[in-house]
């Protein structure tokens, strides 16, 4: 880990920042701190953060609310939630609002800095194959553009705005026009295997997508249903008036 980046926890129990922030140091990462939700809510988006790590149940706002203004304002900072091992519609609802990983309570600190280690590590990987790809590197399908360096889409000449997992949704489709994905491939493929179980989180991101993506949402063009199966996206031939 380099010395430069930067956690922060945003947690309302003394003890379990106090405990996450000694295992991170250990790790030569430098921890701030949020007691409350509209606190870490300003310190995220003011800050230069490698990862954030939230707490549902917080003062002022709950982390819910405060992942959710996150991924408006910057939709690719990692976010790691905490959960209580209860609040299984919480852990449904961080994900369909865009977290990362979700780690439950009691946890075990061990188990939360080998997701932090692997989601860093996952995201670097990341940044360091789109930089490697040529600048010119575009797809273009129908009305679709995809700059996939920038992560930028066009569609019909006007830019589409996309959440992370959006756009990772979108570019994997469109890598492979045609080939039929089961919603436990998509799972796995673009949010990892942790996240098992959580299919009707795919439904909602495909949802979200076609209605930016699409003329007609209620008869997609590009992202076609495949029923007893899952998606797939249309093939260029199909796309011809």
């Amino acid at each position: 880990m380099a010395e430069s980046e930067r956690v922060l926890i945003i947690e309302d129990d003394q003890d379990i920042a106090d405990v996450v922030s000694l295992n991170l140091g250990d790790l030569g990462l430098v921890t701030d701190r949020a007691m409350d939700g509209k606190t870490g809510l300003e310190r995220a988006l003011a800050g230069d953060y490698a990862l954030v790590i939230l707490d549902i149940m917080l003062p002022s706002m709950d982390g819910l609310a405060v992942c959710s203004r996150i991924r408006e304002k910057n939709p690719h900072l990692p976010i790691v939630m905490l959960t209580a091992k209860s609040d299984e519609m919480d852990r449904v609802l961080g994900l369909e609002i865009g977290a990362d990983e979700y780690v439950t309570k009691p946890f075990s600190v061990r188990e939360l800095v080998a997701r932090i280690k692997a989601l860093l590590r996952r995201v670097r990987t990341d940044r360091t194959a789109a930089a490697e790809r040529q600048e010119s590197e575009r797809i273009e399908i129908g009305d679709l553009s995809l700059d996939v360096p920038k992560r930028k889409v066009v569609r019909a000449g006007e830019t589409v705005e996309l959440t992370a997992k959006e756009f990772d949704l979108l570019a994997l489709f469109v890598r492979t026009p045609g080939r039929a994905y089961s919603r436990t491939d998509l799972l796995n493929l673009v949010w990892g295997y942790q996240f098992e179980g959580y299919e009707h989180t795919v439904n909602s991101h495909i949802n979200r997508l076609r209605a930016k993506i699409e003329t007609d949402p209620g008869h997609p063009r590009y992202l076609r249903t495949v029923w007893g199966v899952g998606y797939r996206f249309a093939e260029p031939a199909e796309l011809i008036p």
